[in-house]
């Protein structure tokens, strides 16, 4: 399958890491945790060690979404998620030059809110999609959900040659704030963001258009209490353990060498500074465009790995020939594709 066009969107507030340290601090959000708890957010939040300098969430402010319950949360994922994927189609639309009635299936991935029927629905009906649009939600993928998203698109335009297809991941992950003493509980407070990235696909394609393909992926079911969501009297808490760095390394590694061609750039999902250090250790890359989206903003689960190809394409290299895309996370599982022209 051939990409038409790819585009990325974010709230509109961001927050610099200090201005979430003050915001903990003002809010006496810190009084429930201890001192040791307290320390480590002021470690990852004021020291710059954790590579991220902004995030953008959903939010007017920090604070109160601490004291909202379960419904709240949730809720607000409702309100805030199909704007912001619908910012990001609307925008990809626009740059391939396709009309919205020209779509004829929408694909949508998402792990950080729940709504039946799924965000698919309510983006159609924002965006003027035809009645007949095949919708498809995926959902409980985690962060790795985007490269299965088009591999589903891939299918779909193998039987469908003629379709015009619309991928979204968008990830609200301000819905799915928890606070607790645990520590992968508060890194995630400290790594993650909001945002949205679409793309518009088609089989059939132009000399110089990019290409997708090559799929590959590894599940490893024995390491899911590693990272993954579990629910806590209603609330999505997340779970990471701190071999989660090595276990994405050890994954990708794997991935890597089941590889069609050579890359000219390795375009990963930005997990985190250690992540990131970790899979450069096991690759012949640095993940330039993963660390530059990380740190402008965090962590923002599935759609992260198609910021970074967005950035690289538009950096308009015409020496590029190939790119290697990987994602990971809740199953544990791991994703790669290829992208060539």
């Amino acid at each position: 399958m051939y990409l038409r066009s790819i585009a990325t969107a974010v709230p509109p507030r961001s927050f610099s890491q200090l201005e979430c340290w003050d915001a903990f601090q003002g809010k006496g959000l810190l009084d429930s945790l201890r001192t040791r708890s307290a320390a480590l957010v002021e470690k990852v939040l004021t020291s710059g060690a954790a590579g991220i300098e902004r995030r953008n969430f959903a939010l007017e402010e920090i604070g109160p979404v601490f004291s909202r319950s379960a419904q709240e949360l949730n809720e607000g994922f409702e309100r805030e998620a199909p704007p912001l994927a619908g910012n990001a189609l609307a925008a990809a639309l626009q740059r391939g030059g396709i009309d919205a009635a020209e779509v004829d299936a929408l694909f949508i991935c998402t792990c950080t809110g729940y709504l039946c029927p799924g965000v698919s629905s309510h983006l159609a009906e924002r965006l003027g999609l035809r009645h007949d649009v095949y919708l498809a939600d995926l959902v409980g993928l985690g962060c790795g959900a985007a490269i299965p998203m088009m591999r589903a698109a891939q299918g779909y335009l193998a039987a469908n040659p003629g379709a015009v297809v619309a991928t979204v991941a968008v990830e609200v992950c301000s819905s799915a704030f928890y606070m607790n003493d645990d520590p992968g509980v508060l890194i995630s407070l400290c790594l993650f963001g909001d945002g949205a990235a679409a793309a518009i696909w088609t089989a059939d394609g132009k000399p110089g258009d990019w290409q997708a393909g090559a799929f590959t992926t590894t599940h490893r079911p024995q390491e899911r209490e590693k990272i993954r969501f579990v629910n806590d009297g209603g609330k999505l808490k997340n779970q990471l353990h701190r071999a989660v760095p090595g276990l994405a390394a050890e994954a990708v590694a794997e991935l890597f060498s089941l590889r069609k061609g050579e890359p000219d750039q390795v375009i990963a999902h930005s997990g985190g500074r250690d992540v990131v250090e970790a899979l450069e250790g096991v690759l012949p890359f640095s993940l330039t465009e993963t660390r530059e989206v990380l740190r402008d903003h965090g962590n923002m689960s599935s759609p992260a790995v198609l910021f970074a190809l967005e950035r690289r394409l538009a950096e308009a290299r015409p020496d590029d020939r190939r790119l290697w895309l990987t994602a990971f996370g809740a199953g544990f599982a791991a994703h790669a594709c290829e992208l060539w022209r």
